[in-house]
């Protein structure tokens, strides 16, 4: 099936009709700038699990993850007036607010508890499989081919996902590491659906406009949880986990989610995803040097399983040429 016709399925599964658009191609300053900006996101995003780990140790889930949509809300009001000359087209109401829910409504919804339940390390690997999943999810969505060692790939990280998450024992900084990575897996999936909806719609909007909607409709979303949850947050604010939710609302909410969003404007979905293998890198390593985290043996194996799987999935075929026609709308 050619890559016009899967962009038509695209656009009848969000309810409205694709109309075909020139393709610009990018300038090579674009595409340096693109590649960095992808780069500096997923290095933030493997920061982020340390954060997210401190702040909700101190203040919970809720209270943490609205923290963080409020910031980016008040930063994004703050430009509002740049954001003002984006022409809102009523036809993407609806697929913007699909995007807003998978990430960071439920995406958030499935972390903030996979922090309480597990640890940073530990989620950080499992995110490493978001390439795999937007390969699958765009095979169904937009229709494209998937090689059998994608499948093979996904399969086998899974497969050490299990490995890394039955091999923990519960610890007071862990105290489910299964119900915990089984969440941070669902994270993914949400994370997917949004990859897949931003790839489409920053055809026809600004990355920082659609990061801005994000930020609001979290802050609108987790605000019944906050308010629910506002009697439980300590009296006295601890500096580290307050910083920790300013740093998440700064830093990685507009700074991070800006700068993947921009990447992921100029880049195929299946580029731009490959850059979030860097993310449990950056988790682990700092797992181990702020918090002190370790790993089991059987863990070391599941980690193990989980790269070994994104290794096969790029299979030997794999070239810039191929990944370039894997253009998604």
């Amino acid at each position: 099936m050619t890559c016009g016709s899967g962009r038509a399925i695209f656009g009848v599964l969000l309810g409205t009709v694709y109309r075909g658009q020139t393709m610009i191609m990018p300038s090579e300053r674009s595409l340096r700038l693109a590649h960095a900006s992808l780069f500096a996101s997923t290095v933030l995003w493997g920061a982020s699990f340390i954060a997210m780990k401190i702040a909700v140790t101190a203040y919970g889930p809720m209270p943490v993850i609205w923290g963080r949509m409020a910031i980016a809300s008040l930063i994004f009001m703050a430009c509002s007036r740049s954001l003002r000359r984006v022409v809102f087209q009523l036809r993407d109401i609806w697929a913007i607010l699909l995007m807003a829910l998978f990430e960071p409504c439920l995406y958030y919804l499935f972390e903030g508890y996979a922090m309480h339940y597990t640890t940073a390390s530990q989620a950080g690997t499992v995110s490493a499989i978001l390439p795999l999943t937007v390969a699958v999810g765009a095979h169904f969505m937009l229709a494209e081919n998937i090689r059998a060692s994608v499948v093979v790939g996904f399969l086998v990280s899974l497969a050490g996902v299990a490995v890394l998450s039955l091999g923990g024992s519960a610890t007071e900084d862990a105290p489910n590491p299964v119900l915990g990575n089984f969440l941070e897996f669902m994270a993914m999936v949400s994370a997917t659906g949004y990859m897949l909806l931003v790839k489409r719609l920053s055809a026809r909007h600004s990355p920082w406009y659609l990061t801005a909607m994000q930020a609001v409709c979290g802050a609108v979303f987790f605000l019944p949880a906050f308010l629910w949850h506002a009697p439980e947050i300590p009296a006295n604010f601890a500096w580290a986990p307050t910083l920790a939710v300013v740093f998440l609302g700064t830093i990685i909410t507009v700074g991070a989610y800006g700068l993947y969003n921009y990447g992921m404007s100029i880049l195929p979905a299946s580029q731009a995803a490959a850059y979030v293998n860097l993310i449990p890198v950056v988790a682990v390593a700092l797992g181990w040097l702020m918090l002190g985290e370790r790993f089991t043996t059987v863990q070391f194996l599941g980690a193990g399983l989980v790269f070994i799987g994104i290794y096969c999935s790029q299979g030997r075929g794999f070239t810039r040429r191929k990944v370039a026609s894997q253009v998604k709308g």
